[in-house]
């Protein structure tokens, strides 16, 4: 019995080299590192409690390098791991970012300044606040998805 070529439907089909390699954006997200990175992310409103509770006042310098420092850790790591699914991990930390960020204020704000506060505190908030972070990671995803791409053009 012979045994015919496999075709694009089949298991066992291998495309040729010349077919465009779309796995770096539709694989599978790479959940302990998204998770990893939104805890990370998790530095911003610390630092933020921690300079309130002391009494210094941040300037508005201080935010911005924080979330620019937590962007490059992100696309670094994302862009030197084996995710198949770069942005899509980096909008889940952003998303994992945003809901323990909403937690930990809603356990921390009562506490500290003896009222809840933040989007917890305004539900209209909510979204947004997915919003935005998940956007900072589709952002943070991209660089890293061109990073790794201009690196290793063959991922």
């Amino acid at each position: 019995m012979t045994s015919s070529p496999a075709s694009p439907g089949s298991p066992s089909y291998s495309p040729n080299s010349s077919a465009p390699n779309v796995s770096a954006s539709t694989g599978s997200v790479n959940w302990l590192l998204a998770c990893a990175l939104g805890v990370i992310a998790l530095v911003r409103p610390v630092v933020r409690i921690l300079a309130t509770q002391t009494g210094y006042e941040l300037t508005p310098a201080v935010p911005a390098l924080l979330t620019l420092g937590i962007t490059v850790v992100w696309v670094v790591a994302v862009a030197s791991s084996r995710s198949t699914a770069p942005v899509l991990t980096l909008v889940v930390a952003g998303l994992v970012y945003a809901v323990l960020a909403m937690a930990m204020s809603g356990v921390l704000s009562p506490i500290l300044d003896g009222e809840l506060s933040g989007p917890l505190a305004n539900p209209v908030a909510i979204l947004p606040t997915l919003l935005v972070n998940a956007g900072w990671g589709l952002i943070a995803g991209t660089i890293s998805l061109i990073f790794r791409r201009r690196v290793s053009p063959l991922v």
